[in-house]
């Protein structure tokens, strides 16, 4: 938490007390105007004519005389561009408030003059923008003293004396305004509180109340409203529930794979020891999303049962999926560098009497970590899954318990299609479906991919088969240049790749900061990369790059890290990345001046 106060130059300071005891200190409630003092601005000299920073004074004065230093002040308090920040500082502030030893409310469009009575402002009062907004509810709750000030910095009263017409205004009930226990309120009645608010941010209409509804979810701009309250249910929803770690959302459009889905829920949910079971198959079959579907359900219907997603494509994600299960199981020296954080869950899964537990490590095609020991072994407590396109690793971790992929059957592809295209399919249309399809292999990865840019760029079935077969002799004559040293692939070369590069060359149409950002990608990494890492002039023009990338099905958004990941060619390490990177060069037509690619 960052505090500010003004030293005896006059000077704003910024102190930053993560780690430390924190102060005594003031807290402002207000609304944003169109020139606040920001983050980065502190560091300028400039800042001070700007027009919020007649709230920064007012603050800082009134805080002097109630005898506090330091105050706080979300607009410059908080570094944005810091996305893990940011997220971390939404799920804090209702407690941020609520621990402030004084709360001010500013309300710019509230006029008072000196020694004028209520009934001369309880108009302007009661009409005051400040009651509509998402972010001031739990700053009006939280806080145990409230004082609201005009905009010329009087002083209006308190929640205490202006109790019965803040309670009229608001509709919030008197017990929770005198910060009465919120548990005793139903979820949706406090819910309901913010029925009639709006905030800046679609997503904001959820966040806004994680604190008020006591839950905990990462902040993930750009996922829009509908994702974030999914989110929001099933944290209500399992609350309560054995830690666990899903970095992906629920896959609402899964279809297909019925009898696998069934099979392998019979196996989680019998009485027998736990066991290993490997799913095997090309890339672009669906293993991954079968798997994610297991691990949702599974959360779903044993709250007592821990699920962890572990990233095994390589070594340095392996290791940090361990890190990550540790800390969130809290397990001792969790936090010590030192630590080796796989034996540290190896022997929390190992002990008598933990609670049962699914791990499913996704990607596990590396030879070296399995020949190596990096994976966990099995457990009397802990089911395990494996998705792989490497037959041999898979019979090697989990045999007799391999679960083979193969294309789907027409009638599921074409359901998967029909489930992704915006629009319903005619009976003309629905053969030209079962064309593209044919010419997919059936494949689910570039059924998704095809429906994706058949939305976005709003073109029929037979424009895109079009597309299909123009790119498809371009990458059918550049697999024959390519190492054969993954024959299990190759049904996946030809329509995987298609429907890839088909996209990646109208990527730049829509936004040259798309196509960078694909780029400077590819280059760095291929998974759970930062948001922040992607630079921008601003949030916004950031999210909408990155909208742009996920229309097109080229990215994958993690919301419990505000990172991404790249299409899922991106995750071998071998002619399917440098496919990608050679692409991505070929249909944007240029290297961005700014980066290196090494």
């Amino acid at each position: 938490m960052r505090l500010l106060h003004i030293n005896p130059s006059k000077k704003l300071i910024s102190t930053d007390f993560r780690g430390k005891t924190v102060p005594q200190y003031a807290i402002l409630s207000h609304r944003w105007g169109d020139s606040e003092v920001l983050f980065e601005d502190l560091g300028r000299d400039t800042y001070r004519g700007k027009e919020g920073y007649r709230k920064i004074e007012f603050c800082a004065e009134q805080a002097a005389l109630d005898n506090l230093q330091y105050f706080w002040i979300d607009t410059c308090c908080i570094d944005k561009w810091d996305l893990r920040e940011r997220s971390k500082a939404i799920n804090s502030m209702f407690g941020w408030y609520k621990n402030a030893a004084r709360c001010y409310v500013f309300l710019l469009d509230v006029s008072v003059a000196t020694d004028a009575p209520q009934s001369a402002w309880e108009a302007s009062f009661r009409a005051s923008t400040w009651f509509t907004r998402g972010w001031t509810l739990q700053e009006l709750i939280a806080p145990i003293s409230v004082d609201f000030f005009s905009c010329e910095g009087r002083r209006i009263g308190d929640k205490k004396s202006l109790e019965p017409l803040v309670h009229e205004v608001t509709g919030i009930p008197l017990k929770a305004l005198r910060n009465g226990p919120l548990d005793e309120f139903a979820i949706d009645e406090r819910r309901d509180w913010a029925r009639n608010r709006q905030t800046s941010e679609e997503e904001d209409m959820v966040y806004c109340l994680l604190g008020i509804l006591d839950i905990v979810i990462p902040a993930a701009y750009g996922e829009g409203v509908e994702k974030a309250w999914q989110r929001l249910q099933i944290e209500l929803a399992s609350a309560g529930s054995a830690p666990s770690i899903i970095p992906f959302s629920q896959n609402d459009q899964f279809v297909g794979r019925e009898a696998q889905l069934a099979e392998l829920e019979e196996e989680l949910s019998s009485n027998k020891r736990a066991t290993t079971i490997a799913i095997v198959g090309p890339a672009g079959t669906g293993k991954s999303q079968l798997a994610l579907e297991v691990a949702h359900r599974t959360r779903q219907r044993n709250k007592n049962w821990s699920v962890f997603w572990i990233d095994a494509s390589d070594i340095d994600s392996l290791y940090r999926s361990y890190a990550s299960i540790a800390q969130k199981l809290d397990l001792p020296s969790w936090d010590d560098n030192k630590a080796d954080s796989r034996q540290l869950v190896k022997t929390y899964l190992s002990e008598e009497g933990e609670r049962q537990c699914l791990l499913i490590f996704d990607n596990t095609d590396d030879v070296s970590l399995e020949s190596n020991g990096m994976f966990l072994p099995p457990s009397e407590l802990c089911f395990i899954i494996y998705t792989t396109i490497n037959s041999d690793i898979a019979k090697r971790l989990a045999a007799p318990n391999i679960m083979e992929l193969k294309e789907m059957t027409s009638s599921t592809a074409q359901r998967m299609l029909e489930n992704h295209i915006q629009s319903p399919l005619s009976r003309s249309e629905q053969q030209e479906a079962q064309l593209l399809l044919y010419e997919l292999s059936y494949l689910p990865l570039a059924i998704v991919q095809a429906a994706a840019y058949i939305n976005t760029r709003n073109i029929t079935i037979q424009e895109y088969r079009f597309l299909v077969g123009k790119q498809m002799e371009v990458v059918l004559e550049r697999s024959s240049e390519l190492p054969k040293d993954r024959p299990q692939d190759c049904i996946t070369i030809g329509p995987v790749t298609t429907t890839l590069l088909i996209s990646l060359d109208r990527i730049g149409d829509d936004g040259e900061l798309a196509a960078d950002y694909l780029f400077l990608a590819a280059c760095v990494d291929r998974k759970d990369i930062p948001l922040e890492l992607l630079p921008a002039s601003s949030p916004r023009e950031r999210e909408g790059a990155v909208k742009v990338l996920g229309r097109y099905g080229l990215i994958i958004r993690r919301p419990a890290e505000s990172s991404l990941d790249l299409h899922q060619l991106m995750i071998y390490q071998d002619w399917h990345g440098r496919v990608l990177r050679h692409f991505i060069m070929m249909a944007d037509g240029r290297r961005p001046s700014s980066w290196t690619c090494k």
